[in-house]
């Protein structure tokens, strides 16, 4: 379900992206009002499934080099099943069901390309219904982001041209 953004709700968010460990208090006094009010709408942003406050680490800092973006191509009548069983090896950090040629997309990060191997044949391989897969290695990240601008500043309104109508 869609939720609408006040001002005050987008403010809020506005000042976490600048600083996600930015004290209510401060953010309270920026906008000019109480603190306690800012916890509870944060808190409901938070329950709501709208806001995260995570911490975000860099990989290759503590010694996982090698990412890639996986294709596959898995049995279509057993879709979540197979999903599911792929979205719980710990090298997985984001899988899609999609629409495209692969209907399964899986980004893992690994340790190296021999850590990346082993994945691919010791656990992705052996997932029952994986068909076959296609393995694209990040040479380079040019954008990474964690911040999704759009949600923050508007509420987006349907079409009313994609809505269906029903005739009264």
């Amino acid at each position: 379900m869609t939720q609408t953004l006040d001002r005050m709700d987008r403010n809020i968010l506005q000042a976490l992206k600048e600083d996600g460990r930015m004290p209510f208090t401060e953010i309270a006094r920026r906008l000019n009002v109480s603190a306690s009010m800012v916890r509870q709408r944060v808190q409901r942003l938070t329950d709501a499934g709208i806001l995260q406050i995570v911490a975000v680490t860099n990989p290759t800092r503590i010694g996982y080099h090698t990412m890639a973006l996986i294709g596959v191509k898995a049995d279509g009548n057993r879709l979540q099943e197979i999903a599911h069983k792929i979205a719980a090896f710990e090298e997985v950090i984001y899988l899609t069901i999609s629409s495209s040629q692969y209907n399964l997309l899986v980004e893992v990060i690994c340790v190296d390309n021999s850590d990346l191997l082993r994945f691919l044949t010791e656990k992705l391989y052996a997932v029952e219904g994986v068909r076959d897969t296609e393995t694209f290695i990040y040479l380079d990240i040019v954008k990474e982001i964690y911040t999704w601008d759009k949600p923050a500043t508007e509420t987006p309104q349907p079409d009313p041209a994609t809505q269906d109508h029903v005739a009264v």
